[in-house]
């Protein structure tokens, strides 16, 4: 599977090691910037990112910035997308268990190392539970139209 992956300069230190973690389990990664800490705006990033994502089915992004807010804003604002803030292992689990999330967002100000690795394992390793949940997301998605 592929994941479209990007920050803005806040988030920019712990995109690399995001890349790698994700590497690690299989995962194509294509970084779509920013690619240094220079200050740069998140919604270019966001948009670039979630673009890609709708544009190719069956992929995922995760967007990285100062605290995630930002980024899951603009994210969502893209027909198609489901960005999911998320701080740790359990919202990360139930973004994909619950909202079929495509977009994984989060801050690198907010969460450490530790932290970005337990979400990225519960990202990873979850899938949607459909049922119940399966009309719920078909609603959420209906509020585009």
């Amino acid at each position: 599977m592929k994941v479209f992956i990007g920050s803005d300069h806040a988030g920019f230190a712990v995109k690399g090691l995001v890349k790698e973690l994700l590497e690690k389990r299989g995962f194509e990664v294509e970084d779509l910037g920013t690619y240094s800490a220079e200050r740069v705006d998140y919604p270019d990033y966001a948009a670039k990112v979630a673009r890609a994502v709708a544009d190719n089915p069956g992929t995922w992004g995760v967007l990285i910035c100062g605290t995630g807010i930002g980024m899951s804003i603009a994210a969502n604002k893209i027909k198609g997308i489901r960005a999911a803030e998320v701080h740790d292992y359990y919202t990360a689990q139930m973004a994909r268990a619950h909202n079929d999330a495509n977009v994984l967002c989060f801050g690198e100000r907010v969460v450490g190392p530790g932290v970005i690795e337990s979400i990225i394992d519960a990202w990873c390793s979850t899938e949607f539970e459909g049922g119940r949940h399966a009309g719920r997301v078909a609603k959420i998605m209906a509020l585009e139209e």
